[in-house]
Order: C-alpha cells, then structure tokens, then sequence
C-alpha cells in the first residue's frame, strides 16, 4: 500500500512539475535588441521596408505596402527551452485567400544539423498576440530566425525566453544583398508561413541576403518606384513585376526602369522574371491572352535592352510553369507551398548560375 501510495505521489509531483514549468511566465526582449534581417533601408519605423517620406511621389498604394514586414526577420541565439513573442500589427483583418499566420503571424526557424529546419509558428489573435511558438526543447543553445508577418504592419515586436536562459543577438546569416521587386507573388501570396515566401525560401537555400520588395498588385514600374529601388544598395537586382503590369505599361516602362538601375549600379546583374502561369487562364480566355502578351512585350523589351547594349541583363524562364496537374495555385493566380516549390526548383539553378558570374558565393 505504502509503495502505490509513493507512486501515485510521484506522478503527481511530476504533473504538477510539468504543469509549472509550462505555466512560467517568458522573460520579454524587444527584438530591436536583436538583429534584423531582410531589411533594404534604415527607416523610422523599424519594421516598414522604406521610409516613404523619402519617397513623396511614389503611388500611395505603394507607400501603403512598404509599410508591411514582408521579408524581415529577427536573427538570435538562446538556450531556452521555450520560444515565445509578443507583437502587435495594424487593425487590418487577413485576406481570403491567405492563412491568419502569412498575413499577420510568425514564423519560427532553427539551425539543426547545419541547416534551418521550421519549428513553430505564432498564431495571432487580434492586433496584438502573445504565442507559445516551441516549447519542450533540449539543453543548449539554438541559433533561431523569426519571420515576421508578409501582409501586415508590425509595429512592436517582443522575443520571450524561459527565466534565466539566455538571449543574445545572432549574426545576420545571410551574405550579399540581392534586392527583388515584384509582385503579390514576391511579397508572399498565398504561401502558407512568412518563412514560405521565395525570397525567404531563396535565401535559407543559398546563404544570399534576397531582399523582399513585393508589393502586391502595385509592381508597376512607376518612374519614382524605379528611382527608389536605383536608390537602394545592391549586389543584384531581381525584377518580378511582369504579373502586375499591363503589356502595354511594359513596353513603356521596362527601359527606364533597367536604365535607371544600371545608371547606378554600372556592374550588377539584373534579372528578369516573367509571369508564371495563372490558372484562371485555363479556361478564361481574356486571362490567358494577357499572361501570354506580357511574357511577350517583357521578351521583347529585354531583347530591345541587349541589342542597345545593356550588358548583364537576362530573362529567365519558367518552363514547367507550377506544373501540369493545376494544383499549384491557391485561387488560379497565387501559388500554395506547392506551387512555389515548383517555381523554386526551376527559378534557384537560374539564380545560381547567374550570380556565380558576378563572384557572388552560393551555398
């Protein structure tokens, strides 16, 4: 009797254990403590991409989106055995076609075995959120990033650790900085984790900083967005604006905009994504004919650039699109996790021939 006795003690003791040390509350560290990655300019704000008040011109569809996080990421080490955040974002509410997580949420990587392996994401829960996004690890330090929200502003952002753990910040992984402008699709659209997105996916994959300047709906190629992005420090720049702009907006627009970029940056390759396929135009006619005449005009203005004597400027191609089962799109235009593994497998050999060129060490 004394020995059940004893082992129902045990257990109890043990639950109750368990119970506290998952009830401990985080110690809080504002992640501007931290290192950021991903950003392309200093900015008053410090998780809006550009400071727009620079910027006077630029559309206010465009100011709007820069505001957003997409691409930026929190670099630490800790011991901890828990992960936890705090942050808060702006009132607005998550768009159909994407997760609550992609839009306003995070998303957690940590480096095992050499490589970053996804660990838990934080899910939120009205404009401000506090998650548990990994509990239960192992002794030891961890090198972790958090991938902030694609589609929301966050304006405060805190990393929580267990009592006495450490936190320290982490060196930016990531090398070179290869600036990419584009679309929904670029920003993150309809990945279903920040961590998704393929300038994210890109950059774990070869150690390269690829900067996020989606801007969904509203890459157009405006003279003040293409004297913006001359502006901006890069090692190369990465052009995946066709999907938003008319055929019509490329033939007018497409020179000035790789004109301008070289005017500044006289040695730095830029490459030319065109419009992976939209689904929709499957059956939609009108949606076909103009994917079909944008990756036309975007071919011949590319074509129109080399012959005037534009050097390191390519086209890259999709030729597979995101496959022939039709399953790559969340809604016919925006690719699911499926659908920008498919872009990746035929975009990375690319990206990586290409900047091998220009002495830009690939992982």
């Amino acid at each position: 009797m004394k020995s059940y006795l004893l082992k129902w003690a045990l257990v109890i003791l043990f639950a109750a254990t368990v119970t506290f040390s998952h009830a401990q509350t985080p110690v809080y560290t504002s992640a501007t403590e931290l290192t950021l990655v991903g950003k392309i300019q200093a900015t008053q704000q410090v998780y809006h991409r550009i400071d727009t008040t620079d910027y006077p011109d630029m559309p206010p569809a465009v100011k709007r989106l820069l505001t957003n996080s997409a691409g930026l990421a929190i670099a630490f080490k800790t011991n901890s055995t828990t992960v936890s955040a705090k942050w808060c974002t702006s009132p607005r509410t998550a768009s159909a076609n994407m997760t609550a997580i992609v839009y306003e949420g995070l998303d957690l990587y940590i480096k095992k075995d050499g490589r970053w392996q996804f660990a838990g994401v934080g899910m939120p829960n009205g404009d401000c959120s506090e998650y548990t996004l990994v509990r239960n690890m192992g002794e030891g330090e961890k090198e972790c990033l958090l991938y902030l929200p694609l589609y929301d502003e966050t304006t405060s952002l805190e990393i929580g650790v267990a009592e006495g753990a450490t936190l320290q910040p982490l060196p930016d992984p990531f090398r070179k900085r290869i600036l990419m402008y584009g679309s929904s699709i670029l920003q993150g659209a309809s990945a279903s984790r920040p961590g998704i997105a393929y300038p994210a996916r890109l950059s774990r994959d070869t150690g390269l900083n690829f900067l996020n300047l989606g801007l969904s709906g509203s890459a157009k190629m405006e003279k003040p967005v293409a004297d913006m992005i001359a502006s901006i420090s890069a090692d190369a720049f990465v052009l995946d604006c066709v999907p938003n702009s008319s055929p019509q907006e490329i033939k007018e627009r497409t020179a000035y905009l790789v004109n301008t970029i070289r005017q500044h940056h006289p040695k730095a390759p830029i490459l030319v994504i065109p419009s992976t396929v939209r689904e929709h135009g499957a059956f939609d006619q009108v949606v076909g004919a103009r994917v079909k005449a944008q990756n036309e005009q975007i071919e011949e203005e590319v074509n129109k650039l080399l012959r005037s004597g534009v050097k390191d400027l390519y086209l890259l191609s999709y030729r597979q699109q995101l496959g022939t089962d039709h399953e790559g799109t969340v809604d016919g235009t925006h690719p699911n996790d499926l659908g920008f593994d498919r872009m990746l497998q035929q975009l990375r050999p690319q990206f990586k021939a290409i900047l091998r060129k220009y002495n830009i060490k690939v992982d």
